[in-house]
């Protein structure tokens, strides 16, 4: 389809539009309005989009909410910093330099959809015949940057509307963080590809940490949208094939929580009190919420919380109500931090990081300080000096997905490098035949790069644009009143948990040749270490082995079939359940019915 799009023109001009295309128009023109003061634009001789939450999403209409200043800035200084990295390769796209064109989507899906408009412009059409200059002139057009391929989204949601607009123009895109398995469809989102796993290798690695728990009765919780929803689905579809764990409720925040909602849900859990784990798959605004309504709750060390790798490592779920979320076993894909990075984000300062038109706000919110009269901060706060450094005089953690966004940036250049050198053998520059990027070609190249990332493990693609699936098993510990998430094992096609894993209740029971009962209430910690119970799991029908070793207990722990971990009574949904798995003996480790 043809669309006839009409720019900005130099001269005082009036407009005959059509109505077939009066929408597009509408909201391009707004777009074009907008683009420069609300995006980050370098030029090169190949432009690459970039597509990351620099803000929330606003509340009662408004599009934008607050700064997001690690999945937001840390990430778009990261592709900054690939872009810088790879146009000093003397050895990659050599004499060719890469430009960005960086913008916000502001964590919602619909608004990411009118800001990628920009993206595709220069493939639009455009037809004069209908626009009159007042001295007949003929129209002279803004020539739009011609993008060649997209780095993102980050949210699954954003990720596939946008798609959906990128395949038809045959723009690739090669996302950092968007996991859900819708994406994986070849046949839909085509011009779609990730440098991170899709979430149903996530959610085999949850079904295993929760069956080497010993955990049968759990509770599920999603974000409205397709990475909740379509985790949860894909944890609840392995979780029958194994068999041996059953789901007590489902619930789903919505998209627009209204006021309470985050209370409702709590006490909705709390319906099944013996259903003490939650599996989770929420982005991270709601999971800060849920844990701020289990703490108004009055709920610390209830909740056994297992979250997904939207939760991950991050501080900022936690922050303040690190009691609830004591004990949680998250998930992320495996990453390394990149001292580069590092040094290059320490580095940025007000004076030498004007290319990014969001810094400034950075600046404010990172030091609690205003910059001049038209400071985003009331006048209560005290002025910037612009001499407050990074990691000196704020904290500083490097965002987990940095290492992903620089990945994807690297992709796109071996991808553009490998092109260049067959259509352009011996050609200093762009040739002719690559004046012109084809999007489809792009692509093939695209699935084909394979290099070591930035972390030293292989950028590989299979056939539908995914990643291998390798993920890091973290727990939120607090020890001596300071907390980290600390590394306890990890997941490549099965799970090794290989650290102590600490437990926030007060009673653990253990069966060994007789029911044995280690009541511990004088300590506030118990540490659980388990050693080998491979041979004790249930036989599944797919081909992952859960394994878990440990470095101090040289025993293995046996359980009871009618044994019941995670303070389980009978239900009729676990009826069958019961007699699939009375036989097979289970390593657990099972938690007292009185929460703490």
């Amino acid at each position: 389809m043809v669309y006839e799009v009409k720019r900005l023109v130099s001269c005082h001009c009036f407009f005959l539009l059509t109505a077939k295309f009066y929408w597009m128009l509408t909201l391009m023109q707004r777009t074009h309005g907008q683009e420069y003061a609300h995006s980050i634009r370098l030029d090169g001789d190949i432009i690459l989009g970039g597509l990351f939450p620099v803000h929330a999403k606003g509340d009662r209409g408004v599009p934008c909410g607050e700064l997001k200043k690690e999945k937001g800035i840390h990430r778009l200084e990261a592709m900054l910093y690939a872009i810088d990295q790879i146009n000093k390769d003397p050895d990659l796209l050599a004499n060719i330099t890469l430009g960005v064109r960086i913008l916000d989507t502001c964590s919602r899906d619909t608004y990411a959809l009118e800001q990628s408009l920009t993206f595709v412009q220069a493939l639009i059409e455009k037809d004069g015949s209908d626009v009159k200059c007042a001295n007949g002139d003929p129209p002279i057009f803004t020539k739009p940057d011609k993008i060649s391929g997209v780095i993102g989204a980050a949210a699954s949601s954003v990720s596939i509307m946008v798609a959906n607009i990128l395949r038809l123009f045959k723009i690739p895109q090669i996302s950092y963080a968007s996991t859900a398995p819708e994406l994986s469809d070849n046949t839909r989102y085509d011009f779609f590809s990730r440098v991170v796993p899709p979430d149903s290798y996530q959610a085999q690695a949850m079904v295993d940490i929760v069956t080497a728990l010993g955990w049968n009765y759990v509770s599920t919780l999603a974000s409205e949208g397709n990475y909740g929803e379509s985790g949860v689905e894909a944890f609840t579809q392995i979780s029958r094939e194994i068999g041996g764990v059953c789901i007590a409720q489902s619930l789903k925040i919505p998209r627009e929580p209204r006021p309470g909602e985050f209370e409702k849900i709590i006490k909705r859990l709390l319906e099944t009190p013996n259903a003490r784990a939650v599996i989770m798959f929420a982005n991270e605004d709601d999971i800060r919420r849920i844990l701020e309504a289990a703490k108004k709750a009055n709920q610390s060390g209830h909740f056994l919380w297992i979250g997904s790798d939207s939760w991950g490592s991050k501080i900022s779920p936690v922050q303040h109500q690190e009691e609830i979320a004591e004990g949680a076993v998250t998930i992320l894909p495996k990453r390394t931090s990149i001292d580069g990075f590092d040094r290059y984000f320490r580095s940025r300062t007000l004076a030498n990081n004007r290319r990014n038109v969001w810094f400034a706000e950075f600046w404010e919110e990172n030091f609690g300080c205003k910059l001049g009269s038209h400071g985003k901060r009331n006048s209560n706060i005290k002025k910037c000096t612009g001499l407050e450094r990074i990691a000196r005089d704020s904290a500083y953690e490097q965002e987990g997905k940095v290492q992903f966004v620089i990945d994807a940036v690297y992709s796109m250049a071996y991808a553009l490098h490998n092109m260049h050198k067959d259509l352009c053998p011996g050609y200093i520059g762009l040739c002719p035949k690559m004046s012109t990027i084809d999007g489809k070609e792009l692509l093939t190249y695209i699935r084909a790069v394979n290099f070591n990332g930035s972390a030293g493990t292989p950028v590989i693609f299979n056939e539908n644009g995914d990643a291998p699936g390798r993920y890091d098993i973290f727990q939120y510990q607090i020890t001596n009143k300071s907390t980290e998430y600390k590394v306890i094992g990890h997941w490549t096609n099965q799970l090794h948990l290989n650290m102590y894993i600490q437990t926030t209740t007060l009673t653990v029971s253990m069966s060994l040749s007789a029911s044995v009962s280690l009541g511990m209430l004088y300590m506030p910690k118990v540490y659980i270490i388990i050693f080998h119970p491979e041979q004790n799991v249930q036989k599944r029908k797919r081909s992952f082995k859960a394994v878990v070793t440990a470095a101090t207990m040289q025993s293995k722990l046996t359980q009871k079939g009618n044994d019941r971990p995670n303070g389980e009574v009978k239900t009729e949904l676990c009826e069958s359940l019961e007699t699939n798995t009375s036989s097979t003996k289970t390593t657990y480790v099972s938690y007292s019915n009185q929460a703490n």
